[in-house]
């Protein structure tokens, strides 16, 4: 389980790192593609194989729809919790969504909906594909 959860954090902050620059460059015309990540994120996706574990095995026979329904009300639930739990003991959460039209109380953003899906259906396959590999 180190193995899968190192693999979950690498991919997760590759993910974020990568979905980061390509908004900078949407939004901000940034041809530098800077894209960025927080340290705190390392819990939250080593978080996310023991949550499949858990989730994965009583939904796994539901259409990929309503296993990404729930699997984005998920996220939503943990990164909600999570920003305000950091905002709440340091003062601040590192992502400050506050700006933003489709913002929940600056620490979720509703209108990232789809990139949480695909962001999901990627976790499912690599949670899928180790552990039918690593048993």
């Amino acid at each position: 389980m180190p193995l899968t959860i190192f693999l979950f954090v690498c991919v997760g902050i590759a993910m974020e790192v990568a979905f980061t620059a390509v908004a900078s460059f949407w939004q901000d015309r940034c041809p530098r593609l800077r894209g960025h990540s927080y340290l705190w994120m390392v819990f939250a996706y080593g978080a996310v194989p023991l949550i499949l574990a858990l989730v994965y095995p009583p939904i796994h026979d539901l259409p990929i729809a309503a296993r990404l329904a729930v699997y984005v009300a998920l996220v939503y639930l943990v990164e909600y919790v999570w920003g305000w739990l950091l905002r709440r003991t340091t003062g601040q959460c590192p992502w400050d969504y506050g700006g933003a039209r489709f913002a929940v109380n600056g620490l979720i953003r509703l209108d990232y909906l789809p990139a949480w899906a695909g962001a999901c259906w990627l976790f499912e396959r690599l949670f899928v594909t180790l552990h039918t590999r690593l048993g």
